[in-house]
């Protein structure tokens, strides 16, 4: 069986990798025949990662069409047409039993050449409001898989009956956490103190990091603080922490982290009592499975149409507070993230309004399915050009 696998970085990538390892799992299990994996986009995203899940990277060129006026959008729609024949030169030559899609601009060209090649397609939607990649997509997939039962109304009519609510996949380290104990002694982190992780998104947020070091002085008294700053923006916030915390006995509790990997990750989240995140899909669902209480800072919609909505929905759960980066700044931020960890009563009430919001079977669901079809798909002759 082949799988190729396609979408782009951060809240698409992680999500494709979790249903790479179930579907290795699957065929263990079964005692299948090892399946032959490809990801297709414009970058590798996390080249070490790929190579440990067995996924072979083949570069897709792909443009970006952007919501707003820019002569790049009619320069990229070139590089995605480029793309679309050397997506349809690809899987002609793979020619994969099933492609599974996480939508996003690096996607478009392998899902038009899967439909033209009629290779069964999965799409799968982790936003409560579908993208447009996605929605174009729709019409030609086989299977929809979607972690928002809000996001349904979005597909076009048609296509609903081919839709599914499954949750968002998560990576198989992130859904069990170590002790917090044991976690606490291997961060170097003061075990008297909550503990507050800080996650910008993949890149890191220098918004979110500046406003973070304006309030650091008053937050170090109370709680250890555990800061992903982004690659980008590490050395600026040493340099800006030192100064800030100068003066502060507690200096010892900031932890400042270029990057977390998956294990990190994993370590962190198990000392952690509260998180402050990004609102992508996939961190939403990891913090959920967690049950950690949390604080979510949306992208403004500027940027991205998305993660707003993704706060909202999950904060009518009870599970987090949504704070607008329009709205955010020291005394703010500082205020909430102590409300929280200060109080054990509400830390629990947020927690226990985490539980079943995400759903730890969401790759294996996804898995199977790709099986399911992948074993009974026939190559066909390609569609006719319309």
């Amino acid at each position: 069986m082949k799988v190729v696998f396609t979408g782009a970085a951060g809240g698409h990538f992680y999500p494709l990798i979790a249903i790479a390892e179930a579907l290795e799992e699957i065929v263990l299990e079964r005692r299948l025949v090892s399946p032959q994996m490809f990801y297709l986009s414009d970058q590798p995203n996390d080249e070490q990662t790929l190579f440990a899940s067995n996924l072979t990277f083949v570069r897709i060129p792909a443009g970006r069409m952007r919501r707003y006026f820019s002569i790049k959008n009619f320069t990229d729609a070139f590089v995605t047409l480029h793309g679309f024949f050397v997506a349809l030169f690809t899987l002609f030559r793979i020619y994969p039993d099933v492609v599974i899609s996480k939508g996003s601009y690096a996607s478009v060209p392998v899902v038009l050449a899967a439909h033209l090649l009629r290779i069964p397609i999965i799409i799968h939607e982790s936003d409560a409001k579908p993208g447009r990649a996605n929605i174009l997509a729709s019409t030609r997939a086989t299977r929809i898989a979607v972690s928002y039962e809000s996001s349904i109304p979005f597909f076009p009519v048609k296509t609903r009956s081919k839709i599914a609510r499954v949750g968002i996949p998560i990576r198989r380290a992130l859904r069990q956490l170590p002790e917090k104990q044991a976690s606490v002694a291997a961060l170097s982190l003061d075990s008297s103190v909550p503990t507050v992780l800080v996650i910008g998104g993949s890149q890191g947020s220098q918004k979110i990091n500046e406003t973070l070091i304006d309030a650091l002085h008053d937050l170090v008294p109370y709680v250890n603080v555990v800061h992903q700053t982004g690659r980008a923006h590490i050395d600026e916030v040493v340099k800006r922490s030192h100064v800030v915390l100068s003066t502060s006995p507690f200096t010892a509790r900031y932890h400042p982290l270029s990057y977390l990997s998956a294990e990190q990750l994993r370590t962190a989240a198990g000392a952690c009592d509260v998180v402050v995140s990004r609102a992508g899909a996939t961190s939403i669902a990891e913090i959920s499975l967690w049950g950690k209480p949390a604080i979510l800072i949306p992208i403004p919609e500027s940027i991205s149409h998305d993660q707003r909505t993704n706060a909202y929905a999950y904060a009518h759960t009870g599970a987090a507070v949504v704070l607008e980066e329009a709205n955010m700044t020291s005394h703010v931020l500082q205020s909430e993230i102590l409300s929280i960890a200060r109080s054990l009563e509400l830390a629990q009430s947020m927690s226990a309004h985490a539980a079943g919001f995400s759903n730890p079977e969401a790759a294996r669901m996804i898995a199977e399915e790709i099986v399911r079809i992948g074993l009974s798909h026939e190559p066909q002759t390609p569609a006719p050009v319309v």
